[in-house]
């Protein structure tokens, strides 16, 4: 298992969700949800300053068929907008089905009704993908998804 901290991004066309792991890699928290419509690029940026990073692992949108659809191509082109942005950055890509379904379910099991986990859901999804991401990689022994 590789060391560093880890960054996990659900990104969505509103909110997109963050969390962050130890830098054992042990853990995946949900750390905040960013407004997609305004400079998230900003506060993005600023926790990556907080400390070094090794990687960011975005989730991508596959059909429960496997296939990329119209969503996927639309990441894709937003992932590429990343990199660009953040040329610094390893960025990995993981398939995030069911990340949100699980969140969801996660959130209604600590009590939380929709309206309220409307406000973390997409962190909390954030962190299932960099755990599911996390757990591959202690399993296998090799990094989840692809490399940007």
């Amino acid at each position: 298992m590789r060391t560093g901290v880890r960054i996990g991004l659900d990104l969505g066309s509103k909110r997109i969700g963050v969390a962050r792991s130890d830098r054992d890699g042990l853990l995946a928290m949900p750390v905040t949800v960013l407004d997609a419509t305004a400079d998230w690029e900003q506060h993005f940026a600023a926790l990556l300053a907080e400390q070094p990073v090794l990687e960011v692992v975005i989730g991508m949108p596959i059909s429960l068929r496997g296939t990329a659809e119209l969503a996927a191509e639309q990441m894709q082109a937003r992932i590429l907008e990343i990199h660009a942005r953040f040329p610094e950055l390893q960025l990995r890509i993981v398939d995030e089905r069911l990340s949100s379904s699980a969140a969801n379910r996660q959130l209604r099991a600590a009590g939380h009704d929709t309206k309220s986990a409307r406000t973390v859901v997409d962190a909390v999804a954030a962190a299932e993908l960099l755990e599911f991401a996390l757990e591959f990689e202690r399993r296998t022994g090799q990094p989840a998804g692809e490399l940007v």
